[in-house]
């Protein structure tokens, strides 16, 4: 059925096809800078840099970083929110040749030193505030050079003053080390120029972590070509050009922030706006001033947009199209969103995607106005998607259940350094092609409209980001008080899943509120903090299967249970 694409009749003006330079991101980059020099890259809290500017600092990074010693072939990890810095470095390193390993910069010290560890980074990119955390690791890891950002280095003035008499005062001062260098200085020094490194469009650019399959952490490796072909597909879907303007709200860390946020905004010509950090209000006050065109996100966003005085008393017009991604976008926040936004003068429907990072984030999407409820759309231009059978390679009925699979330009290199586990996701079928087993159910409709239903490995969104159950209850298996544990995700209308932990102590006469601080406290030392259990409950016993697995199943069905008793349940 895949192979006569009946979605293509609801594509209207979107191309079939589309014909991918055989470039590098940087070199991408720098065509889009080439076609529209004057027009505006990216806005920082009202500090801007038009595509001629962004390019020159750009090639600035690259002589700097070439002249600390980065070069092609070598890992440079970003531990960075969503600011020029950032993006300068991103395109920087791949102007060398050099891979970029992106990691959440709220990562604790244990998770920085697998990352550096697991992707082999010499090199990392920081904020000043989180030097202590690399510091800490440094003798664990191959880390010879990290760079040090400031908040206030792309900031106006005013801003910079203010930033620095309040948030800029609670951050410690770095001591003299031989291992940083600072980024203000690295940018204020002259360098020999660099030439461009002569790499692949097919080559490795860029690892992203996700849990994989199995809810381990694995790097997910991604091409020149995966990010290139996905930011083109995601401009011509919303037909993105020149004076087009996007939030970039989600972090660069995440696939749908640096893909659809930042590059795919960059392959149309448009400006991207930054956000470092997400906050409502900041978000609300923004979208006021700033007047994007779109707004990508997650459900809890516009959730909390529905809700914000700001937000609700702004002029809306602005808007051309917002999509919802990461998370199942529940009907009453779809409804909520849209009816505040044509209050206020805007005329946009809120519409569901589907992707994940082993495809670099969005692969599908719903049209604009081509709505259909439950459906988180259709196939991107070039990507194919088919439901197959599961555990199987054969296609399912029209309509059956099965798993989500898909092909196409976007698809991964690979698990890195991890060939069972890329064998296993990565598989080419009958037809030749090779197809990304997302471990997902859905079904599709015989208009070529799919349907995310539910996943094949055990993961929890929470507010848009992965948990992964197994990787939490290894960590509350290391605590010496700890003898069985079992994590799921409870529906929450805010966060659409918190994070819930079940224990079994060695001596159930200490549990209480204290031991529930203190396995808390446990966690966020070893996990990032959305990873870690918002509340535990502690039991005499779990329930098992037959074969003696822990029924986490018979605990969701509980927590349920329980919502429906109180009239809290929001139906997720």
């Amino acid at each position: 059925m895949y192979e006569k694409k009946p979605w293509l009749r609801f594509y209207g003006p979107i191309p079939e096809q589309i014909g991918y330079p055989q470039v590098t991101l940087y070199e991408a980059l720098m065509q889009t800078a080439a076609k529209t020099p004057d027009s505006l890259a990216y806005d920082f809290f009202d500090t801007t840099a038009t595509y001629r500017a962004f390019a020159a600092q750009i090639d600035r990074c690259a002589d700097a970083l070439a002249a600390l010693g980065l070069g092609q072939g070598d890992r440079i990890t970003f531990s960075m929110p969503t600011c020029p810095q950032g993006i300068i470095a991103f395109y920087a390193a791949n102007k060398l040749g050099a891979v970029a390993s992106m990691i959440h910069p709220l990562s604790p010290a244990k998770e920085i030193a697998f990352y550096l560890n697991t992707a082999r980074s010499r090199f990392a990119l920081t904020l000043d505030a989180f030097y202590g955390k690399f510091k800490e690791v440094e003798s664990q890891t191959d880390l010879k050079r990290l760079i040090l950002c400031r908040i206030p280095d792309y900031l106006p003035l005013l801003k910079k003053i203010g930033f620095n008499l309040t948030k800029g005062r609670k951050i410690a001062p770095v001591p003299e080390d031989p291992l940083v260098t600072w980024w203000s200085e690295m940018m204020d020094d002259s360098y020999p120029p660099t030439p461009k490194a002569p790499m692949g469009t097919d080559e490795l650019a860029v690892i992203l972590f996700s849990g994989g399959t199995t809810g381990v952490p694995k790097g997910i490796m991604l091409s020149n070509q995966n990010f290139i072909s996905e930011g083109m597909q995601v401009s011509a879907w919303g037909n993105i050009a020149g004076g087009d303007t996007m939030l970039a709200i989600l972090p660069i860390f995440h696939g749908f922030g640096l893909g659809v946020c930042v590059n795919a905004i960059f392959m149309g010509g448009g400006k991207s706006i930054l956000v470092p950090q997400f906050t409502p209000e900041i978000v609300a006050d923004l979208i006021k001033k700033k007047r994007p065109t779109f707004v990508v996100g997650v459900p809890t966003l516009f959730e909390a947009l529905s809700t914000n005085r700001v937000f609700r008393k702004a002029d809306l017009s602005c808007l051309k199209a917002t999509f919802s991604g990461a998370d199942t976008l529940p009907r009453p926040v779809k409804e909520r969103f849209e009816a505040v936004v044509k209050e206020g003068g805007g005329n946009v429907q809120l519409l569901e995607g589907y992707g994940l990072t082993e495809a670099v984030t969005a692969i599908m999407a719903t049209p604009i106005g081509h709505y259909r409820e439950g459906s988180v759309g259709l196939p991107f231009p070039d990507m194919l998607a088919k439901i197959v059978t599961s555990g199987t390679t054969e296609e399912a009925p029209l309509g059956e259940e099965g798993e989500i699979c898909i092909s196409g330009p976007a698809v991964m290199l690979g698990y890195l350094d991890q060939p069972e586990e890329t064998a296993q996701t990565l598989r080419v079928h009958a037809d030749g092609k090779r197809w990304l087993h997302t471990g997902d159910i859905g079904t599709m409709d015989s208009d070529g409209f799919f349907y995310f239903k539910l996943r094949q490995k055990r993961m929890i969104k929470s507010s848009g980001m992965n948990v992964y159950p197994a990787q939490v209850e290894e960590v509350l298996y290391k605590h010496p008080e700890v003898r069985k544990a079992c994590v799921i995700g409870v529906p929450d209308e805010k966060q659409v899943q918190r994070v819930k932990a079940f224990v079994v102590l060695k001596d159930p006469l200490k549990a209480g509120t204290e031991l529930e601080k203190s396995l808390i406290a446990h966690c966020r030392e070893h996990l990032i903090r959305w990873s870690c259990p918002r509340e535990i409950e502690f039991r005499d016993d779990l329930p098992c299967t037959l074969v003696g697995k822990v029924a986490f199943n018979t605990l969701e069905e509980e927590e349920i249970a329980k919502l429906k008793a109180e009239g809290k349940y929001c139906g997720l």
